[in-house]
């Protein structure tokens, strides 16, 4: 198969002619039809998390495709189905895991980190039990690698963590991949969200899906007291 490989650090990824992956009997493979890039892969490529990987590497971990092949120990899942992962793959069965929370599981194991990533033709993901999910036909592939990263994180902040209700104001400062998966995400749940951004294209994009305001942090003289005087001029009566 073909892949992007990160050969040396702050240099150009190679394109390389590589061994198909092997299938793990827990696991599958997958064709990739699309994947992210997200700002660990930079770090990966920069160098700083030297201490846990090893080079050569191919970085991704935002991917979505198609079944290959299937495991031994796989279940609910065969050739052809269209599927994505979160950007770690939980054990599913620690305490952390059985408590409902495998963002946190203490034997997570990461495509890009821990073994080759999305950044190629073919991926071998073990696991597929707990961490495999099969896409329903209206999700596009190109949208689906965009949940297991940027949007699984913005969604435990906004929801699980803020725990953000109806008409509650949420101010999301920098509106990158997770800035603006936290505005949909709160628009849908009738949140009145301020977008805070210093690029007027992407504060843009932030009120095409739902932010109620924005302020461009270049040009206001003082951020927090601009948002302030926004949810005051709302609350304050008339």
């Amino acid at each position: 198969m073909r892949a992007a490989m990160i050969t040396e650090y702050r240099q150009p990824l190679d394109i390389v002619n590589i061994s198909d992956p092997e299938l793990p009997k827990n696991g599958i493979i997958m064709k990739v039809r699309a994947t992210g890039i997200c700002r660990s892969d930079w770090h990966t490529w920069m160098g700083h998390y030297r201490d846990q990987i090893k080079l050569p590497l191919i970085p991704g971990h935002e991917m979505a495709g198609d079944v290959v092949e299937v495991g031994r120990d796989v279940t609910g899942l065969q050739p052809g189905d269209r599927v994505t992962v979160p950007f770690g793959l939980a054990c599913g069965r620690c305490s952390i895991c059985l408590d409902g929370n495998h963002q946190s599981c203490s034997e997570q194991i990461q495509p890009s980190t821990n073994f080759n990533g999305s950044f190629a033709e073919l991926i071998a993901l073990p696991r597929a039990n707990v961490n495999v999910v099969r896409l329903p036909d209206e999700v596009g592939y190109a949208e689906a690698a965009s949940l297991g990263c940027r949007f699984i994180t913005a969604f435990r902040g906004v929801v699980e963590q803020a725990a953000v209700r109806p008409g509650d104001w949420l101010a999301v400062h920098g509106c990158g991949g997770v800035g603006l998966s936290a505005v949909m995400i709160a628009a849908s749940m009738g949140v009145n969200v301020i977008a805070v951004d210093i690029d007027d294209e992407t504060l843009g994009m932030a009120s095409q899906i739902g932010a109620v305001a924005k302020v461009n942090a270049l040009r206001s003289p003082s951020v927090p007291e601009e948002i302030i005087d926004m949810t005051m001029a709302v609350h304050m009566p008339r």
